[in-house]
């Protein structure tokens, strides 16, 4: 949200810089994100004075030009060479001097500089209008009146005012504050001051004028409508101070009665809407439920398709406007527009904010509607825009006031204990300050007994309906830096469960960022298509669009999405991890539950001229997931083939019945649905069941053994079915204490061997910890170790 420092005095005297006001809008709530300063001129006429020519003699060297003596107030006349053919002494001109930068109206800026022009000396130069943005005449340099002093800053005598923007990362409880009056009355409540609205005592109608005719159909959507008729408009430009105005805060000017209609929603915080009133059929106004499927088509030229829910301003025979959120191309002011119907309502949150929504249209009208505005503003905004239409578009009013307000909106009514919100706030602030505080923020009291205020907060404020609400009202306005910290803080001894789970989290991130991985944080909504059983998915009432209607069941769409996003941006070597949440419904209500996620595509490493580099592969990413396995010590863990079905093929870590962990590569599936190129490899650690398997475990010295381990190896003739993993228990159950490690270092298919089979190449690792071993000793495990596998497994030595 934009808003004009200028147009904030307009409410109440500011001495305050812009600067210094940025911080306390950000200290009362008004989160100030930037603060840009605004020329109605570019240049804003800088550095520009006026001089009197003293003398203009013809140049020695050149027909056109002359060669004159400026006064500029410094006392030293300029030497200026100027070719424009109405210089002449005794002028009153403008002068761009040494230094000063001039900003045209067309072209870029240049900066005037001490130079020769044809051999003589030029310090400076003397203006016109086009060539400092003051118009587009190249006829000469400009001319001003006589009685103007020599030295004044052009600026100041035409008089130029900078403005500045503040843009206000408005949060959405604040919609009391979507205006400048809103701003103004917190600035108001502040500084203690009032402030001063718009004058409307002028506005009149005709003593025999009758009310234009609007019907409300329903009440619940529209809880109040105001309208009046304005007739023989003349619509044009909008004057200079209305386009200023505008553009300050980064609106597009149209023409005089729209311009005034988004002055007004600027202003006081109150959508209007004018309908060209020659187009309303019947002469009537209905405010009703749209018919489902009626089609009407929206001020941007597209055809829309209605919904019963939909809320429309219609004539009586077609629908004119989307309430709340668009007007209608038809019903529209135009240059052939001379009466038009202005709207002022008050519609229903609910039904602008789904409707918004279900035609994915974002407005400035919509944007306030769906937050809550005032209802009680509504006639004192239409009476504000007619003065000004009356004033600049040279309409009268041609009808009285149409006001439908069948069930007027009471302020919140509650009770305020001042030692509640002392206590809340932490600090004794005195219930005197206190309820200058609430009185300045516009709430009434009406009635006190004992520090506890009865109070009532205007219908604006719709999200101060509680004392808490209050005791946060205030603390913005006494300032949260203006409560002390406690010289002593009193604490309660940590009971949290071992592990800390976010110490454990930090680990092995820190981990895999010292591997070249980066953290990615993904949006827990996704679409409907990206879950694995839509039976148990978490599916949004009112979702922001179809993209991102469900809650995710996986993590791997959220990184297949961020790797595809990357990969459209020439970044195509990634290693990714992300920790985050999945949701389901089950039968027992909804569960959450904590993953962490790898993935890694493209090359091992960046391209080298003396090294190449091959593209990552499944060890690439196993040997991430066993350094994160060994790194938690989780141990006893059995490998299977993984039944994940987004993965083409893989393993499964599994700790007792469950699994740990599952790795593979991506399926082509859900590369081509999330528009992915390239084998993306991914795992997935079920986090809840990494926590619990690391509980119980323990930190223990052990000294580095004396005595050396031996290797030893052997090459196996197996069966296909065998795997790896198999070999590897049966060693470790034959010789629990003495084999430390079992690794396969090569692996052979071919004709040379019988069909259905295949060659392994084992290493042992054997050492014991307390003597050196002997070749007797060796020798009998690895007997022992082949035993077993010919009985378990099948295997022959080769």
């Amino acid at each position: 949200m934009n808003i004009s420092y200028n147009w904030l005095k307009n409410y109440l005297d500011i001495e305050k810089t812009p600067n210094e006001l940025s911080l306390i809008l950000t200290d009362i709530g008004l989160e100030v994100e930037a603060v840009e300063k605004i020329q109605s001129i570019p240049g804003g006429l800088e550095g520009l004075v006026v001089g009197e020519v003293i003398s203009a003699e013809q140049h020695p060297n050149a027909d056109k030009l002359r060669v004159t003596k400026v006064d500029v107030g410094t006392g030293t006349a300029l030497d200026i060479v100027c070719g424009a053919p109405n210089c002449r002494a005794g002028l009153k001109v403008i002068v761009a001097t040494v230094g000063t930068t001039c900003h045209p109206t067309s072209g870029e800026p240049f900066k005037i500089t001490k130079s020769k022009i044809r051999g003589e000396v030029s310090e400076g130069m003397l203006c016109g209008e086009d060539e400092i943005g003051l118009g587009s005449s190249h006829a000469g340099i400009v001319e001003l009146p006589a009685d103007v002093k020599v030295g004044t800053l052009v600026k100041e005598f035409y008089q130029m005012e900078d403005d500045y923007c503040f843009e206000i990362g408005l949060t959405p409880n604040r919609a009391d504050a979507a205006s400048h009056l809103g701003v103004a009355r917190d600035l108001a409540a502040y500084f203690r001051k009032s402030y001063t609205l718009p004058d409307v005592s002028s506005f009149a109608t005709p003593a025999a004028a009758s009310t234009a005719t609007v019907e409300v159909k329903n009440t619940e959507a529209c809880p109040r409508y105001s309208g009046v008729r304005i007739s023989g408009v003349k619509v044009g430009a909008s004057p200079d101070w209305l386009k200023e105005k505008l553009n300050a805060i980064g609106i597009r000017t149209i023409n005089n009665i729209v311009d005034i209609t988004n002055y007004v929603l600027h202003d006081l915080g109150q959508p209007l809407h004018a309908f060209d009133a020659a187009k309303i059929s019947g002469d009537k106004v209905v405010v009703r439920l749209a018919n489902e499927g009626e089609l009407f088509t929206t001020l941007d030229g597209v055809e829309r398709k209605l919904s019963v829910e939909d809320l429309v301003i219609a004539d009586d025979s077609k629908p004119m406007c989307i309430a709340g959120v668009f007007g209608g191309e038809y019903s529209g002011v135009s240059e052939d527009t001379t009466e038009i119907f202005l709207e002022s309502a008050y519609f229903n949150s609910v039904y602008v904010r789904k409707t918004a929504k279900r035609h994915g249209l974002k407005t400035d009208s919509s944007f306030r509607f769906e937050r809550g505005t005032d209802p009680n503003i509504t006639v004192f905004a239409l009476q504000r825009a007619a003065l000004l239409i009356q004033e600049i578009a040279g309409g009268v009013v041609s009808s009285a006031v149409s006001d439908n307000y069948p069930n007027p909106i009471a302020p919140f009514a509650f009770d305020v204990d001042c030692k509640n919100v002392q206590r809340l706030i932490g600090k004794e602030i005195p219930a005197e300050e206190i309820k200058e505080i609430i009185e300045a923020l516009g709430i009434v009291i009406t009635a006190e007994k004992e520090q506890v205020l009865s109070v009532e907060v205007p219908a604006y404020k719709v999200d101060v309906t509680r004392e808490v609400d209050v005791t946060e009202e205030v603390l913005r306005i006494y300032g949260y830096n203006n409560i002390e910290l406690k010289s002593q803080i009193l604490a309660s001894l940590n009971t949290q469960e071992k592990p800390d789970k976010e110490v454990v989290l930090n680990q092995i991130a820190d981990l895999l960022i010292g591997n070249g991985y980066r953290e990615i944080l993904s949006n827990s909504l996704t679409k409907l298509s990206y879950v694995d059983d839509e039976s148990t998915a978490v599916r949004l009432l009112n979702p922001l669009s179809s993209d991102l209607d469900t809650m995710r069941q996986n993590l791997v769409y959220s990184m297949l999405t961020a790797m595809s996003y990357n990969q459209k941006r020439k970044a195509t070597d990634l290693k990714f991890f992300e920790y985050g949440k999945t949701y389901h419904l089950l039968d027992e209500g909804y569960s959450e539950r904590q993953r962490m996620v790898l993935g890694i595509v493209g090359n091992k490493s960046k391209e080298q001229w003396n090294a190449t580099s091959g593209t990552v592969s499944f060890y690439n990413l196993k040997a991430a997931v066993d350094m994160i396995v060994k790194r938690l010590k989780v141990e006893g863990l059995q490998v299977v083939e993984t039944a994940n079905a987004n993965l083409a093929y893989g393993l499964d870590y599994m700790k007792g019945q469950k699994v740990l962990v599952s790795l593979g590569a991506v399926a082509t599936e859900a590369l081509k649905k999330a528009d992915v190129d390239g084998q993306v490899y991914y795992a997935d650690f079920d986090w809840d069941l990494v926590i619990r398997s690391i509980r119980k475990n323990e930190i223990k010295f052990k000294e580095v053994s004396k005595y050396p381990a031996v290797r030893r190896d052997l090459a196996l003739l197996l069966d296909d079915s065998v795997t790896f993993e198999q070999l590897k228990n049966v060693a470790l159950k034959s010789e629990r204490k003495l084999l430390k490690a079992v690794n396969i270092f090569d692996v052979y298919k071919g004709d040379k061997l019988p069909e259905g089979k295949k060659s392994y190449a084992l290493s042992f690792t054997i050492q014991d910890e307390e003597k050196t071993l002997n070749d007797k000793q060796i020798d009998s495990i690895i007997q022992k170790l082949i035993l077993n596998f010919e009985k378990e497994t099948g295997a022959v030595v080769r």
